[in-house]
């Protein structure tokens, strides 16, 4: 499995204990198998690290965009991994790649509501490394620095109106059931 993780240097020898604690799936060292995504968030001057995976007798967890995945991050924004797998697989919450205030873990609208919003935008999949064993099957094969970033700055621009827009409506439909 062919991976990416964009970074402001090389990381050859990734940590997984370094790094956010109430992520998406909790502590682990995030890569995306999807170089445009990287490539998109990077900005400029970033540098996009590329890896081989070996998944040969790992023990993986993959997500889908349903109420398992939701119930996950949400444990997992509050400290509570529950899941234990060398590598979890599956999509990104668009809450905190859009940075929408919150709201979605806030407890001040319901699950469902949360879901709903969370399923909105596209679907961009992100790969956690969980246990020292994957990460010991993780091998670094490169680093390409992102010098110009115009081409992904505006399809991230264009993409970030079109969730910002889908959100803005479906944020006024749960505040006219309240």
């Amino acid at each position: 499995m062919k991976l990416y993780h964009t970074s402001k240097v090389e990381i050859q020898t990734p940590d997984i204990h370094h790094g956010r604690r109430n992520a998406d799936f909790g502590p682990g060292f995030y890569l995306t198998p999807e170089k445009e995504f990287a490539c998109r968030w990077a900005g400029k001057n970033a540098v996009i690290n590329i890896y081989e995976l070996d998944t040969t007798d790992l023990d993986i967890h993959t997500f889908k965009r349903d109420h398992d995945w939701f119930r996950y991050i949400f444990d997992n924004r509050n400290a509570k991994d529950t899941v234990a797998a060398d590598i979890v697989i599956g999509p990104i919450a668009n809450d905190t790649i859009y940075d929408t205030l919150g709201i979605l873990t806030s407890g001040l609208i319901s699950d469902e509501d949360a879901l709903r919003l969370l399923m909105l935008g596209p679907e961009y999949t992100q790969v956690a490394i969980k246990s020292e064993r994957a990460t010991g099957r993780l091998k670094w094969l490169g680093a390409e620095i992102q010098a110009d970033n115009g081409k992904y700055a505006a399809l991230l621009k264009e993409e970030q109106e079109a969730y910002r827009a889908q959100f803005d409506s479906e944020i006024e439909k749960i505040a006219e059931k309240m």
